[in-house]
Parts: C-alpha cells; structure tokens; sequence
C-alpha cells in the first residue's frame, strides 16, 4: 500500500507540474451553440496572450478571434483613475472663495452639468476599473479570448473540445457542445469587487440573491446559458399550456467537471419551477447518483411558469458556467440491459420522458463502451452509455431471488438484470473445480445506472467467502462515488458456490440495472497520457504523466512506442516494469518547428497469456478536485505542438539501459556533455523523484558528467520508474541559466 501510494502521488504532482505557465483555458461561455447559427463567445483563463486562432475536435465548427483582455499595466490603470477623478472633480460642488470678516457668507458656485457624454465616458471608466480588479482577483481566468464561432447545419451535435493556438503554444481543451435546439444567452453581469473572492469560494454574497433581476423571458424549447456570479439567482420566464411534460435538464459538469478550489469540486447547480404567482413546483439539486439536477413536471394550466438557477452554496464567479436544456424534450432516464454482445443485434428498451420510440436494435461489432442517443422525431434524445463484449450473455431469473432459487450459470457469461424494488437481491450458482480462479465484477454506475451493488460469495453451507461493495476504476474518472463491486477469488475444493448481489442501500428500481460478468480473469491493461495537450520548443525535452490501468491481475511489462506524431519527436522511457502503474516519460522534440499542432498517438504493447497485445493509449489531463484529489479525465484527442522558429538539436542523449540501484547504496550514471556546453559547469537536479530516490553527487570530469543516484535503504527491490532530471549552466558564478530536461533515465531498485 505504502509503495502505491507515492507512486500516485508521484504521477498526481508530475502531471500538474508537467508544462508549466502552458496556457489554460478554465471556461468558455456560452459553452455551445446551435447547429447552423453563429455565436460570440468568451475563453477566460492564462497565459493567453497571441492567441491566434481556435481549434475544435470533429468537423464543422470553426472561430475567429476578434478580441483579447488581460489585466492593465499598473500606469494604464492610473491614468484610468485619473481621468475618472478629474471628470468627478468638475461637476463636484465648488467651494466659495474666502471672504473678508464682514463680508456676508457667499454660497457655494454650482456644478458643471453632467452631460450624456460625460455619464457615459464616468459609466466606461467605472467599467474598466472594475473589470481590471475582478481580473486581478482571479488569476486563473484574468485574460480572456473573444470568438466568434461558426456553427455548420450538418456539425454533429455533441462535444467539440476547443483549444487555443497561443503564443506559449496550446491550451488544454474545454467541452463545447453542439446543440439542436435555439440558444439564450444571458448576457453577463458584472460583479462588484466586494461582492467577490479570490479563489471563487464566496458562501455569503447574498446582495443579488435578495434583490434579483428581472427574469428573462424564453420561448420553449431552448438552451439557456448563464453565469453564475456570487450569490445570484437567475430566472427565466417562460409560457407553458396544460397537459405539457415539461423537462429542464442542466449542464455544469459536463462543461467543467472538476475545480481545483471549490468544494466539494464543481459547480452544484439547484433548479426551482414555479408558477406565476411565485409557488413551488418542483425542485431538484441533483438527479440521481449524478450532481447535475433534472426535472420533469406535467403543466396543470395554461400560463406563464418561472425557472430559478442558484448554485446550492450561493458561490459563483465566471467558470460557474451553465447549459440548461427546457422545453418538451426527449430525455432518457434508463436503458435495458445495458449491454449487448458484439456482432450481435441486442434489443434494448428505454425509459425517459418524451420519446416517440421505447424498442432499439442497435447494431455494434466492436468491444467496449458505446454512447447511445435515440433519434427522436425533432431531436435526438441524451446519450446514454451501452457496454459490449465478446463473452455470452444471458438475462438473469427473475425467480433467482433466494439462494434456494438460485441460477445456474455457466461460465463465463455476463448477466444481465435489474434488481426492480427495494430490498431485492438476485442469487447466483457456480459449479466450480479446485484450485480454479473467478472474477466476479458488476458495471452500474460506470454505466449511469443508480445501483450501489455489493457481490456476496458464499459456498454450499451458506459461509461467506469474500465480500465487496465497491471498487475504485481509475478508468471511470468522472465517477466521484464509485460502488460497482468486484471480487476475484480462487476455489480451495471442487463444488457449488453462491453469489449474491444486491444494493448495499436497499434500493431498488426498473431503472437499477447491472451487467454482471463471472468468469476467469480476462488480464489486460488500459493506459493514460496527461496532458492531452503538449507544448514543445525544437530540440526540447518534456516530462509527461503515465498511469497505467491494470485489469484482473495483469502485471507484465508495458512497452511504449510513439504511432502517430511528428517525424523525429524521440520517446524516453518507455518501458513500464512488471507491477508499475505510475511513472513518467519524456518527449523530446525534433530540431525544426511545425506549423500546427499534430496528432499524437502513443501505443503500449504487452505480452499477455503468450499472445502479443496492443492499445491505443488514451489522452487525458489531470483535474483536481476540491484541493485534494486528482482525476485523469480523458479527452476526445492528443495533440503536440513544436512551436518557435529556431532550429535547435537536442542537447542530451541518454544510455539506453536501465540503472540498477541497490536498496541503501549508490548506483553511478555517466552521461555526455554536449559539445556546444563543454566549458560551462552544468548543474543538475531531479525533478520531482520518486520517495527514496535521491541525488547524492554529481561529478564533472571533461566532457563527462557522473551521477551518483542513492536509494533509501527503506525501499523494496522491484520499486521501478523513470527519473526525470533537469539541468542547467553557471558561468563565472552567475545565476544557474536553465537548459533543458534530459531524457528520462531508467531505474530500478535491486537488492
């Protein structure tokens, strides 16, 4: 446990510190718009200075810069007070002139009149004060890119991740959404610095909220987009007739799913329905397991109806971003079976409101998980998630309700069931062999079902043999309340065993389904690449985070080679050891530049069971959640740019092998000093190591600099990884000048 622990806590840190002052974009709003149409938006966040132009994944939407913002130079700023002080000053009062001792008090002189011009040049000023204070407040968003973004009438709906071309390189993508139905667009409300926090955690700003603004008026269906400021409360009125399903679905994380300074991590958005007269409805905060609300109401009356947006702790600032969906829209709440197997045509049944077709037949031939979207007759409904597999399937009994009814089932198979009231539980019976091993694991939650499962196994005799509700996948990292169980187990003596599975809160529902896959241990391994995003200079070298996702025990090596990218990018370390499942690598650039980022596909390879495996790793960018936990949240692409117009080689070529340190002692490297450097003292540090691993010396001879890297004694032999090391000159007792990082260097403790 304790080596898990530092080496995710190694790979966590690595990730975040990995580029740093890369540009960031934190929001863009509105985040989407509709198909055919054209929209301005704003991109907030840092280090975005040149932005050149904008990105986005698939086909169809393109942007146009058309204006940038950052926080004024501080004599800029002066001069903004200045003549906002001289403009106040002239139409202050003006005092009376002194007087002799007789002479009778004289009345102060008038002031100047204010004129349209002058209230208008006051009202432009304030503005440009204020907005230069929010951005100082909040560093993570004080420059802003303005676009204005094309939406093609053939762009699919759904996620285009936008990223910015920037002078410092790419930005890492935000979610924008593609939709069908028309857009508003509140338009932004300034907030006074009083009334906001740095960091974005104000719980008391409670001024908009007691004095709210008119509410909006909307026509049904549409998307609404908002800002949340501090303490705000947004309406928006709409007109509804009797008998019509109103449903209102919001969209926060899915826009943003995790930030860094806000607890618990995201924007948790409340949504109220009233009537006319201001009476509740309906309300909800969340939906479900999932913190993103959705309601659904049948209108009693014609008449105007209100739609209230807070966030539930009255916090808010510009990333608070929301997209809410209202109107007769189709939306789906459920799906079974879950699943189906690949090649075949499973038939599927949806539950949800609004939909013209309940019964689908899709057709997939590939293993995984799928998004489905039933097409509607205006709309095309939420995608909901849809596993396939190669293994047989089957559909549990609804009779396995007791051990003494418990189904048989030959292995291996993937069930698949409900557990349809609370308080239900579904038994199962497996004949098994000696010595042989199973895996028992449920897919629910990781496929938007609200089932917390719990896996009891039990043999004939009615004694427990293992027990689980709940595992943590890394793979699911949007997931925040993991509970789909798992248990693998091997059988001492040949007989009958039971396995029980049921929720561990005693809920129960048509809507709580499983798939429940019982087998041997099918070993293989999913990989993550952070960030999705990378920037290089030419000739430069970068550490980037891997995390390694081992299934069912797979515990070999993990070979990494670059598949796509650009011609000459060099990868250093791409070797994970037997047992590793975080460690870093390093991507050193070609000499020449390239004019626009490119594809970057790094591709693992393992042995499995005699059989030569390979997977595509995904990219992913590391999001921490409420000052504490990180997530690798996958995006749609990765995507490399060498940016600058000098042509550089590499400086630093590492060995080859992988250095063997003992446990308590001391293991030398010596590597080669670039030509170009040979004079100069060349300093070096470790970046970030790993716990144990130190720098104890470093000893220039020539043209040769030797290393002596020191293991804790503390340490186990097998503890693996990558040391990333940076370097840097000092010429006649000057300040060190930075250089580069060098290729990661191979390690591993031996005894």
């Amino acid at each position: 446990m304790r080596r898990r622990a530092w080496l995710l806590a190694f790979i966590f840190a690595s990730a975040a510190c990995a580029q740093q002052n890369a540009p960031h974009a934190a929001y863009v709003y509105p985040a989407g718009g509709r198909q055919g149409a054209s929209v301005e938006v704003t991109v907030g966040g840092q280090f975005l200075d040149g932005a050149q132009k904008a990105i986005f994944s698939g086909t169809g939407v393109t942007a146009e810069v058309v204006g940038f913002a950052k926080p004024l130079a501080q004599k800029d700023l002066d001069e903004l007070h200045n003549q906002l002080k001289m403009i106040e000053q002239s139409h202050a009062s003006k005092p009376a002139p002194a007087g002799g001792k007789a002479a009778p008090p004289t009345p102060p002189a008038p002031p100047a009149p204010w004129t349209d011009e002058d209230r208008k040049l006051a009202a432009d000023l304030h503005r440009q004060i204020d907005q230069d204070a929010r951005m100082r407040m909040a560093p993570a968003f004080s420059q802003t890119v303005r676009l204005r973004v094309t939406i093609a009438a053939n762009a699919a709906a759904g996620n285009h991740e936008l990223r910015l071309l920037t002078d410092r390189g790419l930005t890492d993508p935000i979610v924008f959404l593609v939709a069908q139905l028309p857009e508003v667009v509140r338009p932004f409300q300034f907030v006074t610095p009083a009334l906001a926090t740095g960091g974005g955690l104000p719980l008391s700003a409670r001024a908009h909220a007691d004095a709210p603004t008119a509410p909006l008026p909307i026509k049904l269906p549409a998307i609404v987009n908002g800002q949340m400021m501090p303490g705000a409360l947004d309406r928006y009125r709409f007109h509804a007739r009797k008998g019509q399903p109103i449903v209102v679905a919001a969209m926060t994380r899915t826009l943003i799913p995790y930030m860094a300074d806000a607890v618990p991590g995201w924007f948790q958005v409340s949504l109220t329905l009233a009537d006319a007269a201001g009476n509740e409805l309906t309300h909800a905060d969340h939906f479900r397991f999932q913190q993103e609300p959705v309601l659904e109401y049948t209108i009693a009356a014609d008449g105007d109806y209100m739609l209230s947006v807070c966030d539930i702790l009255n916090r808010g600032r510009e990333d608070f971003v929301y997209r809410i969906a209202i109107g007769e829209i189709p939306y789906v709440t459920g799906i079974f079976p879950l699943g189906g197997r690949a090649g075949s045509r499973t038939k599927i049944a949806l539950a949800g409101w609004n939909l013209d077709r309940t019964q689908f037949k899709p057709d997939w031939s590939q293993s995984g998980v799928q998004d489905f979207s039933a097409p509607e007759s205006n709309q095309t409904a939420n995608p909901v998630a849809y596993a396939i597999d190669s293994l047989p399937e089957t559909v549990a009994s609804h009779s396995a309700a007791t051990a003494a009814h418990a189904q048989r089932i030959k292995l291996p198979r993937i069930v698949n069931g409900r557990l349809d009231h609370p308080g239900a539980t579904a038994y199962f019976r497996i004949d098994a062999n000696a010595g042989e091993e199973i895996v028992a694991e449920v897919e629910a939650r990781r496929l938007g079902s609200p089932l917390a499962s719990s896996l009891t196994l039990t043999d004939a005799r009615g004694s427990q043999l293992a027990f689980n509700d709940g595992f943590e996948d890394k793979g699911a990292a949007l997931l925040t309340d993991q509970t789909d169980a798992k248990i693998a187990y091997r059988f001492s003596a040949k007989g009958s065993y039971y396995l029980q599975l049921a929720d561990s809160e005693q809920n129960g529902g048509p809507d709580f389904a499983y798939r429940l896959r019982i087998g041997q241990p099918r070993p293989d391994f999913e990989l993550r690449i952070a960030p999705s995003s990378i920037n290089l200079h030419p000739g430069k070298t970068t550490p980037v985070a891997v995390l390694l996702l081992r299934r069912d025990g797979f515990n070999n090596a993990v070979k990494l080679r670059i598949k796509d990218g650009p011609s000459g990018l060099i990868l250093g370390g791409g070797e994970i050891t037997a047992g590793v499942e975080a460690t870093r690598i390093t991507l050193t650039a070609p000499p020449e530049a390239i004019v626009a980022p490119h594809r970057l596909v790094i591709e693992a390879e393992a042995m499995i069971a005699g059989a030569r495996v390979r997977h595509e790793a995904i990219a992913a960018d590391d999001r921490m959640q409420a000052f504490a936990w990180h997530h690798f949240v996958p995006a749609q692409q990765g995507l490399i740019w060498i940016v600058g117009k000098e042509h550089r080689k590499p400086l630093w070529t590492a060995p080859s092998y992988r250095l063997q340190i003992p446990a308590g002692r001391v293991a030398q490297y010596r590597l080669e000093i670039p030509k170009n450097l040979a004079g100069n003292q060349i300093k070096l540090a470790l970046d970030d190591p790993p716990t144990g691993i130190s720098l104890a010396e470093v000893k220039q001879s020539g043209e040769i600099l030797q290393l002596s890297l020191r293991a804790d004694a503390k340490l186990k032999p097998g503890v693996a990884g990558n040391l990333i090391v940076e370097a840097s000159q000092q010429k006649n007792n000057a300040k060190p000048t930075p250089l580069d990082m060098l290729p990661a260097i191979a390690f591993e403790v031996v005894p």
